[in-house]
């Protein structure tokens, strides 16, 4: 082995660990803020479940129990954190990394059913206006909006790049809304007695939850049947992997999701001559890797096989 070949193994360790220790640090990061926001969160709900109670306030400590709904979304986030990381076995040879796509229907539909409560609860005040101590539920809900708004914004970062997180994000961002529509809706019933204010902001903030939510519903669901991740072109990919030297044709492609962050390929590559196996792969995984795949497997053949895809690609 020559002094150029030992150095650039050399590189490529030095790159991978720094790589793994980055990621390591992300992990560590991300599994923090998450039991920080758990436990400032159940302290709100305690907060305000006993101002609900001295108050005599249904209204807050109904708002108590739904934020104790959210606490629980976030304990389900970080579960499927951990499975996501947790290590692969005989049984489970991809580890427990789809869970996270499933964490993220559940928190998805759990939205939805928050939603309509709102929207429920809302109909209800404005067939029956109820007198609201509009100071003190103002105060209360200031607090929530730091609590909420702090965790949404430690979220806020690797929601992007996760829909696992970004549910729990979803959670923290419409429950900042809410608390914000009670502390308006308090100071105008402080000023002005009209009570009605309150339903008709919730109903507002219902309306904007239920866009994102149903968007992210949309997605999980879609990942959780193994379709395409929205980000991977599929049709660009095979046209960029045929368009290679060696490569005479492509068939059998197949690319899912793994869990809410990493995506699979699997494809049958026609090739001109063995020999070029190495090379060729080695240009196909730079593609698959900059299209946002993260396990590409390669099957090559030099002559098409008999059972082709039943679907164009």
């Amino acid at each position: 082995m020559n002094i150029e070949s030992i150095q650039t193994q050399k590189r490529e360790h030095e790159h991978g660990h720094g790589h793994s220790h980055h990621h390591h640090h992300h992990i560590e990061t991300i599994n923090k803020i998450m039991i920080w926001s758990i436990v400032i969160n159940l302290l709100y709900v305690a907060i305000e479940a006993g101002v609900g109670i001295y108050g005599d306030s249904m209204g807050l400590i109904s708002d108590a129990g739904h934020n104790l709904g959210d606490v629980f979304s976030l304990l389900l986030t970080l579960v499927g954190f951990k499975l996501a990381h947790a290590a692969a076995n005989h049984r489970f040879t991809y580890g427990y990394q789809k869970a996270t796509i499933l964490i993220a229907l559940l928190n998805a539909v759990i939205l939805l059913v928050a939603v309509g409560i709102i929207i429920v609860e809302s109909i209800h005040k404005i067939r029956h206006p109820e007198p609201v101590d509009g100071e003190l539920v103002s105060w209360t809900a200031g607090v929530g909006i730091i609590v909420n708004g702090v965790t949404a914004w430690m979220l806020m970062k690797d929601q992007k790049h996760d829909l696992n997180i970004r549910g729990a994000f979803l959670h923290m961002a419409s429950d900042t809304l809410v608390s914000l529509g009670v502390v308006i809706a308090g100071i105008i019933i402080s000023f002005t007695g009209f009570v009605l204010i309150d339903p008709i902001i919730s109903l507002v903030i219902a309306a904007i939850i239920l866009v994102s939510t149903w968007e992210m519903l949309r997605e999980s669901l879609y990942l959780s049947i193994d379709g395409v991740p929205e980000e991977i072109d599929v049709d660009k990919l095979k046209k960029d992997i045929e368009e290679l030297n060696h490569v005479k044709s492509l068939h059998h492609i197949h690319v899912w999701a793994l869990s809410t962050t990493m995506n699979a390929m699997t494809a049958h590559v026609v090739i001109d001559n063995r020999e070029n196996e190495d090379s060729t792969l080695s240009q196909i995984k730079e593609l698959a890797h900059k299209a946002g795949i993260d396990h590409p497997t390669i099957e090559f053949e030099t002559t098409p096989c008999a059972h082709e895809s039943t679907y164009e690609l």
